[in-house]
């Protein structure tokens, strides 16, 4: 009996930890995914598509998909964006739909040359409402004759997150939470769902004036109730809006490597390969992000 409780254990508590933090490849070029104050961020519309796990052969390795949409609305002050999250490790799916709003406070940035400002300067807030659904195949581990393990846990739950960050010329700084509520309203005895909560901070360097040599390094912090704190480190490179380079250090899990590329001035490819830890078996990953935005696209001229 205690073998099988291990052998749960480890399948159902990496679920809970290790899926729930997208990689950098993603949060650094869609942080919208886990703060919904960036639903209007942008001075023009975005839409961005993302998987993690390319190539595993690996049963029971982390897979990740999402599509989102994210625009800014007539007055250039509040956004709206949505988007579809199906995460998949173990015995584990989870498949989550929301909408989000935000409302920005311009700051004054008259003494800042126009090509400095990435995006819109000034305090953001935001909402996400939504729901999960929730799976755990438990019969497909083959303990059925555990009473515990039974049947299969299905559960669709709300969401509500929220999420603030200030943007400046040169750097910015976030706290959110997608998924304030957790497993709050579960109908499950054996579900738990804790909600994960986001401390992050960046800074942009200019090498070049009008030519977009730019470094951006940033640090994201996650909290969990009942896991350790986990901190990414990151440093990206971006050479006059058509190359992207990156290096990113989660603890006690992975490297993350990428490489990207800016075609038509509005279509962005950024293609990742993270290094897991000894600690992890799941093995090496490759992922991908697309990612168009409109009018201007990611011309900064």
């Amino acid at each position: 009996m205690s073998f099988r409780f291990f052998i749960v254990a480890i399948l159902l508590g990496v679920a809970c930890y290790a899926q729930q933090t997208p990689v950098f490849s993603e949060y650094n070029y869609n942080p919208f995914l886990i703060n919904s104050a960036h639903a209007g961020a942008l001075q023009n519309a975005e839409i961005s598509l993302t998987h993690s796990g390319l190539f595993s052969t690996i049963d029971g390795s982390p897979k990740s998909s999402n599509v989102s949409f994210r625009t800014p609305l007539a007055n250039k002050q509040m956004g709206l964006g949505g988007g579809f999250i199906h995460d998949e490790i173990g015995v584990t799916t989870t498949t989550s739909t929301f909408a989000a709003y935000s409302y920005r406070i311009p700051l004054n940035l008259d003494d800042e040359p126009y090509w400095k400002v990435q995006e819109p300067t000034g305090i953001s807030f935001g909402l996400t409402i939504g729901f999960q659904k929730y799976q755990e195949n438990l019969l497909g581990l083959g303990l059925g004759t555990d009473p515990l393990l039974s049947q299969n846990i299905n559960a669709t739950l709300p969401m509500v997150g929220a999420g603030i960050v200030l943007n400046y010329a040169k750097f910015y700084i976030g706290l959110s939470t997608p998924n304030l509520l957790g497993d709050r309203f579960a109908s499950e005895d054996n579900l738990d769902l804790q909600s994960p909560y986001y401390a992050y901070i960046g800074y942009r360097f200019y090498f070049s004036r009008f030519e977009n040599v730019l470094l951006k390094p940033n640090v994201l912090l996650k909290y969990e109730n009942g896991a350790p704190i986990q901190a990414d480190l990151n440093l990206s490179f971006t050479m006059n809006s058509k190359l992207e380079f990156g290096l990113g250090y989660r603890t006690n899990s992975s490297l993350n490597i990428l490489a990207g590329v800016y075609l038509f001035e509005s279509l962005r490819i950024i293609y990742s390969y993270n290094v897991a830890s000894k600690n992890l078996s799941f093995g090496n990953t490759h992922g991908i992000v697309l990612s168009y935005r409109f009018n201007r696209g990611y011309s900064r001229n």
